[in-house]
């Protein structure tokens, strides 16, 4: 439901319009609301179908600033307490800031993460909130201060999980803002709000260009999947034909298998249930084979140069570090609940000169378009998907949630064209 706003200056609520194609029903004379919604568009604004000549640059800016008030609500599908359901929900933004810009949200990859805040499962969640942390969609207004090379209506352009960070320090000046030294800030922590609403607004330096060669709704989870599967092998995968693992077939590691093939690794994929192996290879796995068979006594030991465990489950540190060659590598990519402690067999770490690390998400330089986005563009790197309406996203988290997801779920956004209440202004 829209809340009443007085009228712009000059225009009175006995005011109406002449023009044949709304018939008298809008607040604004001589326009009818399709062409007053035209009119209130953001700066350099872009609008789908729009029939409207351009308009010179000051001219939108100062319509842009005269219907801000108009603008303000927005519509989300958002949690507001712990463990509950998501349902409509309205906030309010204030003026565009000089480094943001508006999103027009088409797609949201559906994240284990946004069930995880949801209930509050890490403990930063502050409700209410709306959730989404892999939003593509349409840049409508960008601020004052985005630079002309940058991010410009019309555009389409994703945002991940990292929302912000000092920018200042060295990770930071390294584009790892993942490793911020002040710690970055999350999409959807502390009662931000992420991509499932009909207008996102985020801090231009962490939008990305999605590349034209990539659609929508495969591009959405590789801003969180993608990315996290992306920056481990980008930094450990440091030469051609390196054996690399990669355990748990699933929403990560269907992921991690295609961009390691694409890398030149030689590449086995490691997974509990054996029904995944013609899957895997097609995926780009060179060989398949089942957890038990490569933990047992004659199975893959020393086999790795680098390994990443995708899995959700607790799984035993020093089986995984038995698989690897001396020198090798075990990545840490998923995180099982109840905050799990790794006991890392020392002999082995210390003898064989074995590595264990962890790694989270990734930074500008590995999230840029000429990094991971561009890779995926240029190489055919696609996620499986299911693709749902935004409406349905309680449905669609109980099936993320049970393990039945192949292997993750887009939300495209299916808002409803809304109606003012009687004498109430139309908001654009």
């Amino acid at each position: 439901m829209f809340t009443a706003h007085s009228p712009p200056r000059g225009v009175t609520r006995s005011s109406r319009c002449s023009c044949a194609r709304c018939g008298g029903s809008s607040l604004v004379p001589a326009r009818c609301r399709r062409a007053a919604a035209a009119a209130a568009a953001a700066p350099r604004a872009f609008r789908e179908g729009s029939e409207q000549p351009p308009q010179p640059q000051q001219q939108l800016d100062a319509q842009f600033q005269a219907g801000q008030g108009s603008r303000l609500s927005r519509r989300g599908m958002a949690v507001t307490e712990k463990k509950a359901k998501l349902a409509p929900w309205r906030h309010d933004v204030g003026p565009l800031g000089a480094q943001e810009i508006d999103i027009r949200v088409t797609h949201n990859g559906l994240c284990h993460t946004d069930i995880h805040m949801r209930d509050d499962d890490w403990g930063v969640s502050k409700f209410p909130f709306i959730p989404g942390h892999e939003v593509v969609g349409v840049v409508v207004a960008v601020g004052s201060g985005v630079p002309k090379g940058g991010l410009q209506p019309g555009d389409r352009a994703g945002v991940g999980w990292i929302s912000g960070s000092c920018r200042a320090c060295a990770a930071c000046l390294r584009g790892e803002e993942n490793v911020c030294e002040a710690g970055y800030t999350g999409l959807i922590v502390n009662g931000h709000h992420g991509g499932f609403q009909d207008v996102c607004r985020v801090h231009a330096d962490f939008a990305y260009k999605i590349p034209p060669a990539l659609d929508s709704a495969s591009a959405a989870p590789l801003l969180c999947a993608g990315i996290t599967v992306y920056s481990p092998l980008r930094r450990h995968l440091t030469r051609p034909g390196m054996r690399v693992g990669v355990l748990g077939v699933g929403g990560l590691g269907h992921l991690a298998l295609q961009y390691a093939a694409k890398m030149g690794a030689d590449v086995t994929a490691l997974d509990v249930a054996p029904d995944k192996e013609s899957e895997s290879r097609s995926l780009g796995a060179h060989q398949f084979v089942t957890w038990d068979t490569a933990t047992a006594e004659k199975g893959l030991q020393g086999h790795f140069d680098l390994l990443l465990n995708c899995a959700s489950a607790k799984i035993d540190a020093g089986q995984l570090m038995s698989l690897l060659k001396n020198n090798g590598t075990v990545v840490q990519v998923g995180i099982p609940g109840g905050q799990p402690l790794l006991a890392v067999p020392l002999q082995d770490l210390v003898f064989g000169q074995k590595k264990v690390a962890g790694t989270i998400v990734g930074g500008r330089a590995d999230m840029q378009v000429q990094e991971m986005l561009q890779f995926s563009a240029i190489n055919g790197v696609r996620p499986m998907l299911e693709v749902m309406p935004l409406s349905k996203v309680n449905e669609a988290m109980a099936h993320v949630a049970s393990g039945k997801a192949r292997y993750r779920v887009v939300l495209t956004s299916d808002w409803a064209e809304e109606e003012p209440e009687p004498g109430q202004q139309q908001q654009h």
